[in-house]
């Protein structure tokens, strides 16, 4: 029950103060505000591009920008199209760049997005979300050394960035690292306390090293935070099954199931706490549906068989 934690920061770019002055009649200020949402980040964009007074950085900030607010509503051809713009505008400006990786890693073409990350971080070498993207693409590319390595310097760069220690924890979890993986969660918690994948993340780490108290609480963490994720219950669930609870086992699934009714999982492991407390005929139902869901799930099909029932 593995948790990712995806690195999706990008660059949402500022217009210099030379580019500003160009602009001071366009809304240049909102196409650039942080706080904006992705809606009126597109129309205040937009506004500044079809103005046809900005020019050079003010305008590739303005294509660069609502390829941001596009790619984050997942309209990746059209955010494309923007960043692609920018580029042409100003091919030393290393937003477009970062942002055009980003669509190429949505698009699952990992090598275009690594080019385009290494080429922001040849532009702009103190780009700490790029090196921290750039990393992500590494990993999922398995290339865990090269991975690691530019979180630490995302982490180099910017001692703040929690996203940056997170995925280096999830990069050393990978290599079975724990004692590595668990001062990167801290510090990850410790700059963001209400991060819900980290204590997901921390917790398989306590799982995984057998210390099941600590993981337990990380889950229950989660739910405090989280109660109507169904992560947090089922991963406390697993942990109170391997504690021999079955019966507090059986109360967090209940809850898991009602979240997430999707997951075979869930209800297989249900199925093991209602056996365990002796309902047969729930853990036969139990089992049976997670067939249904996942229908290559062969431990509910052992269950079944050990149960006498084909």
């Amino acid at each position: 029950m593995r948790s990712t934690v995806l690195a999706l920061f990008a660059a949402l770019a500022g217009a210099g103060a030379p580019a500003q002055a160009e602009a001071q009649a366009t809304p240049v200020n909102a196409c650039t505000n942080r706080n904006s949402s992705h809606d009126e980040r597109i129309a205040d964009c937009t506004a500044v591009i079809n103005t046809k007074r900005a020019t050079g950085r003010t305008l590739a900030t303005a294509y660069c920008n609502r390829g941001f607010a596009l790619t984050e509503r997942r309209e990746l051809d059209r955010a494309l199209a923007n960043l692609e713009e920018a580029v042409k505008i100003d091919a030393k400006y290393a937003c477009p760049f970062s942002n055009r990786a980003r669509v190429w890693a949505f698009k699952g073409d990992l090598d275009r997005a690594i080019a385009d990350y290494t080429m922001a971080i040849k532009l702009d070498p103190k780009f700490a979300i790029a090196y921290n993207n750039r990393g992500d693409a590494l990993m999922r590319q398995n290339k865990i050394d090269m991975a690691i390595a530019d979180f630490s310097e995302a982490i180099n760069l910017d001692p703040q960035h929690a996203l940056a220690y997170g995925n280096r924890g999830y990069a050393h979890f990978r290599t079975r690292a724990f004692q590595r993986a668990l001062p990167d969660y801290n510090a990850q918690i410790k700059l963001t306390p209400n991060d819900v994948m980290a204590y997901l993340n921390r917790g398989n780490v306590w799982r995984s090293m057998e210390q099941l108290d600590r993981a337990e609480a990380d889950y229950a963490e989660v739910i405090r935070l989280a109660p109507n994720d169904a992560r947090g219950w089922r991963n406390r669930g697993l942990i109170r099954i391997m504690k021999d609870d079955f019966k507090d086992s059986l109360a967090d699934y209940d809850k898991a199931i009602e979240r997430d009714p999707g997951d075979a999982c869930s209800w297989n492991n249900r199925g093991i706490a209602k056996r365990e407390t002796n309902d047969r005929a729930g853990a036969i139902a139990d089992f049976k549906k997670a067939l249904e869901i996942n229908p290559s799930l062969q431990a509910a099909r052992n269950s079944l068989r050990e149960l006498g029932v084909e």
